[in-house]
């Protein structure tokens, strides 16, 4: 029996654009504000503090509906790591993505009902969602909510620590957003992991 199964479903593609929007949003604002001077900045000062704070709430907020829905939907199954031979897979995901795909080579691991994504996707997109979004927002927060940071930790600065931690990491999220775009066009065709993102995508398996 052959059992259909939606990939992308209507709920994740919504998040997906709307939280792709923001953070693109966040890049522009907080890159103008972090490098505007008087007579330079891309975006004025007080529009990109306005609207690094508006689409910093809208990431919050999808942040939470992506976790809620992941915990209790079945999306979440594909965020579980299987640890047992997990380097072994990463390696081989690796080896596919330096050289196999340049020769054509099948993918090691196409999307299974249970996994749809590869073991590189998987790591990577958990280290994302669960690591470095929250520590995003914890030290935004921080700049709202001020008056709860101590003025000193280890001897340097509360806030200014907030504001470092907050830039590497928004650095580290632009350059994640860079490769997930480069790698999105290595699928089937150069815009078909696009299309699927925008229109859904099915997988159709048999069924024991």
């Amino acid at each position: 029996m052959k059992t259909t199964i939606e990939l992308y479903p209507t709920w994740i593609r919504v998040w997906h654009w709307s939280n792709a929007l923001s953070f693109l949003i966040l890049i522009a604002t907080g890159f103008s504000m972090h490098f505007a001077t008087p007579g330079a900045y891309l975006i004025p000062f007080n529009t990109a503090r306005l609207l690094h704070n508006f689409f910093g709430i809208v990431l919050v907020c999808g942040w939470l509906i992506f976790v809620f829905g992941n915990l209790r939907g079945t999306n979440g199954i594909h965020y579980r790591l299987r640890l047992t031979g997990l380097f072994r897979r990463l390696l081989t995901q690796a080896l596919f993505y330096g050289v196999g795909i340049f020769r054509g080579a099948h993918h090691p691991f196409p999307a299974t009902r249970d996994a749809k994504f590869n073991p590189l996707q998987q790591v990577t997109y958990w280290g994302v969602m669960f690591g470095a979004i929250p520590l995003l927002i914890l030290s935004g927060l921080a700049f709202f909510f001020h008056d709860w940071i101590p003025e000193q930790v280890l001897g340097m600065d509360g806030l200014m620590i907030s504001g470092v931690l907050h830039y590497v990491i928004g650095v580290f999220l632009t350059a994640f957003m860079i490769g997930h775009i480069y790698l999105a066009t290595a699928g089937e065709t150069v815009f078909g992991e696009f299309k699927k993102m925008l229109f859904g995508a099915t997988l159709t398996e048999e069924k024991s």
